[in-house]
């Protein structure tokens, strides 16, 4: 038997379309490239590569990106102290490279690609995961101001979050010439 979508799917849906809409075509770029990585959809070499840097940037994002499995076995269902550092440890690690690539500029950009990579139960990990890792020297310091600032209080302090799985995972779309009128 198949799913059935609700309307407040669609609504859902439409919501996170919009929200991806707004961020940077890099941004765009980098994060349908790190879903393809991230969740195996596609070889993300052959669909994303366009020079020998970026090649090389793809290779180091599979090795980072390879813990990711253990990270998503991992997400504490509580705050509870034991449960944190074999989490949190390889979630700041991953997010540090992530925004070491100059492609995720905000908490937003970063917040919706990692909800896609981990799953809505990682919601609550986020913003201590961003703003350890956007604090962290290899970020030039004008890069990490900027890191910082992007997130809200609202998001910092946030009593609650939603458990709900995000709709929409954005995808590579092949450019369609438009045809000429006959």
């Amino acid at each position: 038997m198949g799913t059935k979508m609700r309307p407040a799917d669609g609504q859902m849906a439409l919501a996170e379309m919009k929200e991806f809409a707004g961020f940077a075509a890099s941004t765009q770029r980098y994060i349908r490239r790190s879903l393809d990585v991230g969740l195996d959809r596609k070889d993300a070499m052959t669909q994303w590569s366009r020079d020998v840097v970026e090649a090389a940037s793809i290779r180091a994002q599979h090795r980072v990106y390879g813990r990711l499995d253990r990270i998503r076995s991992l997400v504490p269902d509580d705050s509870g102290l034991d449960e944190v550092e074999p989490f949190m440890s390889p979630l700041i690690t991953v997010t540090a490279f992530d925004l070491g690539q100059d492609r995720l500029t905000s908490f937003g950009a970063y917040r919706f690609l990692y909800e896609r990579l981990i799953g809505a139960h990682v919601r609550p990990w986020l913003p201590g995961a961003f703003c350890a890792a956007a604090a962290l020297p290899h970020l030039h310091p004008e890069k990490r101001r900027a890191l910082l600032q992007s997130i809200s209080e609202a998001a910092a302090t946030a009593p609650g979050w939603s458990n709900r799985e995000p709709c929409f995972y954005p995808e590579w779309v092949d450019k369609i010439e438009p045809s000429q009128p006959n």
